[in-house]
């Protein structure tokens, strides 16, 4: 199955997730979490983002002599190309996160930030499925352990109410979408 194809069938998904949220389907969770649990899973819900690419980054340009700068390459594109679009995306939806006023609603066009009305699609979903396909490609032998933290911290996202699962679903296709641009044009 090609990386367009894995692309499609997530943004299908994030339709036909929308589609129920948008008829009423019960999607959003009121969860508690407390001491360690908290504090560990806002840890790994940070996969992919600024601070944990820059170290990354750093880590592979030192260890990987031979491709660290063609990877550093690619993980920069990809976490920058999708962040600029999710967000590009968040502010001409402005669509509002689960358990506020208007939840749910796409709201339309602002140029101002506003964190509430931001929801489509999840940019920390997005930015972990993009830096895990390109640390999948560069090193296959972690592979599985960069997955299982990209689901983490998509799962997060939902479980943290901070998206409605079709955000989460948007933010992996996009993800996935850019990794595999950015990989391709870096490799």
């Amino acid at each position: 199955m090609t990386g367009i194809t894995i692309a499609a069938i997530l943004s299908v998904a994030c339709i036909v997730m929308m589609l129920l949220e948008s008829r009423g389907f019960p999607t959003t969770l009121r969860l508690s979490m407390k001491g360690d649990l908290k504090r560990e899973s806002r840890l790994l819900a940070q996969y992919g983002q600024l601070v944990c690419t820059f170290v990354t980054a750093l880590l592979i340009w030192q260890l990987d002599k031979t491709n660290g700068w063609r990877i550093c390459e690619s993980l920069w594109t990809a976490i920058a190309g999708v962040s600029l679009v999710a967000m590009l995306m968040k502010r001409l939806l402005g669509r509002v996160r689960p358990n506020r006023e208007n939840a749910g609603k796409f709201l339309g066009p602002t140029l101002k930030h506003a964190n509430y009305r931001e929801s489509f699609p999840s940019s920390h979903s997005a930015c972990a499925v993009a830096y895990t396909v390109v640390l999948a490609a560069a090193y296959p032998q972690a592979a599985i352990t960069f997955w299982v933290l990209a689901i983490i911290c998509a799962a997060l996202r939902y479980l943290m109410d901070a998206h409605w699962p079709s955000d989460v679903l948007g933010g992996i296709a996009l993800g996935y979408f850019a990794g595999i641009v950015a990989w391709r044009v870096f490799a």
